[in-house]
């Protein structure tokens, strides 16, 4: 079973897997836009030939004669900010776009499509509470991961220039090569410029997350998920075998799972593995982003358990 290698579809921030703030409609802020995008004519093709490398869902909603659909999608843009990339949200204004809405054959909202590798499915058609959707976008996603469908899009909300025509945060150029290396699958490449940028400027945080994801990809390439996870649970004691699942885990947007296996791994170990488990813990921390809350708590529970 092949990973998929996770993509950058838009212009977006490598400087983790962190959030940024926004604000839903209701006013209450977010964490989460980095990994939504507003859907327009311009841009509407684009957001599905992403769906090739990792999942999509497609909200459709109506302001005007649906708030229960605004609401919806209001909250699984919350949620596309905890699963770090495993999904991008499309909001589709049906008002605004009618003729998106008759494309894809929308026969009412609120409704919720997940398309993958460009095949669309309907996915929630009601309003539920942020549990029971956290809930069925986990089953939907494990379902995908187990059939070898783990590729992560990067967030596209940050600090970089924005294209007048089309809203979208224009890639830096320094990334280019390396962004373009896991757009073709070739990670060996995407390593080795993201070694050239951290090498040149060891201050550079956004290309070392990005060089600590393309490793990330790099161990877990090829890797069979199913017999990674029986063999860890064969084997808890055993440094290689935990620390693939905990790099499967935190491709699969479980990044707190990631860092709970690690740590209870370090409480268990001495010496020469517990070493390698906290070094690997810490390689982890650098592909999310150290000022990330769960690596701060994470941080604080490695402390504990080495002293």
């Amino acid at each position: 079973m092949s990973q998929q290698p996770f993509t950058r579809p838009g212009a977006v921030d490598l400087s983790g897997l962190q959030g940024t703030n926004a604000t839903s409609s209701d006013g209450a802020p977010q964490a989460s836009a980095a990994y939504a995008v507003r859907i327009s004519e311009q841009n509407f093709q684009e957001v599905l030939e992403g769906s090739r490398t990792a999942p999509v869902l497609l909200s459709f909603e109506s302001p005007s004669r649906s708030p229960e659909s605004v609401q919806l999608a209001d909250s699984i843009q919350t949620l596309s900010g905890e699963f770090e990339g495993r999904f991008l949200l499309g909001r589709v204004d049906i008002d605004a776009l009618p003729q998106i809405a008759q494309a894809m054959q929308i026969p009412s909202v609120p409704l919720v499509v997940l398309v993958a590798q460009g095949r669309p499915m309907p996915l929630i058609q009601q309003l539920a509470s942020l549990e029971e959707l956290r809930q069925a976008i986990t089953q939907v996603l494990q379902q995908l991961t187990a059939s070898g469908f783990t590729g992560r899009h990067q967030p596209r909300s940050g600090n970089g220039v924005v294209d007048e025509e089309t809203g979208e945060e224009q890639l830096d150029p320094r990334y280019v090569p390396a962004q373009e290396a896991l757009e073709r699958g070739d990670i060996d490449a995407a390593v080795a410029e993201y070694q050239k940028l951290v090498d040149s400027n060891p201050a550079d945080t956004e290309a070392a997350a990005g060089l600590a994801m393309a490793k990330l990809l790099k161990r877990t390439e090829g890797v069979d998920l199913n017999q990674a996870r029986a063999d860890a649970a064969a084997r808890p004691d055993d440094v290689d075998a935990q620390t693939l699942v905990a790099d499967l885990d935190l491709l699969g947007g479980h990044v707190e799972d990631a860092f709970i296996r690690l740590i209870e791994l370090v409480r268990r170990t001495t010496d020469k593995d517990r070493d390698a488990a906290r070094t690997h813990l810490i390689g982890l921390f650098g592909a999310v982003g150290n000022d990330d809350p769960r690596v701060i708590r994470a941080r604080r529970d490695l402390a504990s358990a080495l002293f």
